[in-house]
């Protein structure tokens, strides 16, 4: 048995940071305000370490603002700063709301009219 490359144990560190991040911004939401949430800044590891949080939020049950708070948060800390855009669909079309990283390609954006932005 081979010991684990660097970027492996880099992955999962990350994977760890966003299970618990991922806790953080629900608890932060639970209690209210979404511009009090505060998302534990990640350890220093290379980007390349973002599959190891893309592989804990796919295999996570979580809303689409608590996987995008949780991204926002890793991508900040990689020095790229985005916006969570926050949109709705009308009640005539069966109200729903949706939120999404700014400049992610997320086909299911373009159905939402965008209410706000909340910025890092």
């Amino acid at each position: 048995m081979s010991a684990p490359r660097l970027s492996e144990i880099a992955s999962l560190r990350a994977a760890w940071w966003a299970h618990r991040a991922l806790c953080a911004a629900r608890a932060g939401l639970l209690r209210g305000e979404l511009r009090t949430v505060r998302i534990p800044g990640p350890p220093p590891l290379p980007s390349s370490a973002v599959r190891g949080v893309e592989a804990l939020l796919r295999r996570r049950s979580h809303s689409c603002l608590e996987g995008a708070l949780v991204r926002q948060r890793w991508l900040a800390a990689q020095g790229e700063h985005r916006d969570i855009a926050i949109g709705v669909m009308p009640p005539s079309q069966g109200f729903a709301a949706h939120a999404w990283l700014e400049g992610d390609s997320d086909p299911i954006a373009e159905r939402f009219h965008e209410l706000t932005r909340v910025r890092l």
